[in-house]
């Protein structure tokens, strides 16, 4: 994949090949990006999920997750409603740290980066 710096976004949502060939994608999810096994961890909601993994990855939007590096995307869950997604998102940063670990490694027991999955 080629190198891009963070003022380019090669998939915007109108014109995305890629998230074109997978409308299912286009879905409300749930996710979490981390910067290694068992490090920080960080839970987001997105009706985007290629798009807003790649802007984590190359620090695109700055913050938390630029901040931290947490540009690995470990587990994910899709929802049929925002309303539900934002809610769940809710849940699980409120809940203990414990509980994230277990969903991660219940889906990706190794931690690999899920992004190229959901290409």
């Amino acid at each position: 994949m080629p190198e891009f710096t963070s003022s380019q976004d090669p998939y915007p949502t109108h014109t995305s090949p890629r998230t074109a060939k997978l409308p299912n994608m286009k879905l409300p999810c749930i996710y979490m990006m981390c910067n290694r096994p068992n490090g920080t961890i960080y839970v987001g909601v997105t009706s985007d999920l290629v798009k807003r993994a790649w802007q984590h990855r190359t620090h695109a939007m700055g913050g938390f997750t630029a901040k931290y590096g947490l540009g690995t995307l470990v587990w994910y869950e899709r929802c049929d409603e925002m309303a539900v997604a934002i809610a769940r998102e809710k849940q699980l940063k409120g809940g203990p740290r414990a509980q994230k670990i277990a969903l991660i490694e219940a889906m990706n027991p190794t931690w690999r980066d899920l992004y190229n999955d959901i290409l």
